[in-house]
């Protein structure tokens, strides 16, 4: 059962937006994938997941939350002996004031749909890819004052999972890239962004190494990111910091993770350290993360054949 669950990491290809706007610019949250056997193949049937993340930097004026709920149905269809899977995600991004006088805030951001295509190649190794969409756009292109949500997010994948004699090796790959980039033309959201103000693709790495003893699991996780585009402007004039660009900035993380199979459901929790950043404000930050799955319904097994009777003839 847990083998299964670890193949609903596949619906943890979802949502999320990074909290560091100043380091890089990954609308999916680095590290929400890790955990999670996200290269194999669903069970047919209905899972949900939900992932609450924590994010401490050093010296951020607010710490940072995401709660991310997500379902997902893993349909009866599987051409070329891949399975097809849908995925739903509506993520709500929490900031918390560390300052005198600040202000606790949470935004709604564009709800994540997508689907997957999910083999299993034999061994317990599986591969699967997906597509999707970040429909930041229903913010009416206000983005909560964060320029990655001002415009939908496009987000392709690829991932590869061994879950044999009770191990979880995942490795996730994903690319984002944009629609027409939101530009800001005065004071917007949280914090106040003036515009104009850019966006770059960025790329991302989820790496799982686990094993599983009995209805406990434990083991590594390492998470990154990186923008694509060197050249993108984050502080333009007007915001009362000098202007700079983002660069090549990015981030890698590593931690670990303590799992529970309850039977019904099974529980993971994870924290990690950024140990490179990269940028010219990069910061140095604590992630944790806490997350439940659980099936919500899978088809009964179908009945077994009836033998044939036995026709004599004399």
């Amino acid at each position: 059962m847990m083998k299964n669950w670890l193949a609903a990491g596949a619906i943890a290809l979802t949502a999320g937006m990074t909290t560091t706007v100043a380091q890089a610019q990954s609308t999916m949250i680095p590290g929400e994938n890790v955990g999670l056997a996200t290269g194999a193949p669903l069970p047919e049937g209905i899972y949900a997941i939900n992932t609450f993340i924590y994010r401490s930097q050093d010296t951020a004026a607010a710490d940072t939350a995401i709660n991310i709920p997500i379902l997902v149905w893993a349909t009866p269809f599987v051409p070329f002996g891949g399975r097809i899977e849908f995925v739903v995600a509506p993520p709500t991004v929490f900031t918390f004031s560390r300052v005198a006088g600040g202000r606790d805030t949470s935004i709604n951001v564009g709800t994540f749909v997508g689907g997957l295509w999910a083999f299993d190649l034999g061994g317990n190794v599986g591969v699967s890819f997906l597509f999707g969409s970040y429909l930041n756009e229903l913010n009416a292109g206000r983005g909560g004052g964060l320029n990655i949500l001002a415009s939908n997010t496009y987000r392709a994948g690829a991932a590869i999972s061994y879950t044999g004699d009770g191990y979880n090796l995942t490795a996730n790959l994903t690319y984002q890239f944009y629609d027409t980039p939101g530009r800001f033309d005065g004071p917007n959201g949280i914090p106040a962004f003036f515009g104009p103000v850019g966006i770059s693709d960025a790329l991302n790495i989820d790496l799982t190494a686990t094993k599983k003893f009995g209805k406990f699991e434990i083991g590594a996780v390492g998470y990154g990111t990186v923008n694509l585009d060197p050249n993108i402007l984050v502080f333009p004039a007007g915001l009362g910091v000098a202007p700079g660009r983002l660069g090549r900035g990015g981030r890698f993380a590593l931690g670990g993770l303590i799992g529970y199979d309850f039977g019904p459901f099974s529980v993971q929790a994870y924290v990690a350290r950024d140990v490179v950043t990269t940028g010219p404000r990069g910061v140095e930050s604590t992630d944790g993360f806490f997350r439940i799955v659980a099936p919500l319904y899978t088809p009964a097994a179908a009945p077994a054949p009836m033998p044939a009777p036995l026709v004599r003839k004399y």
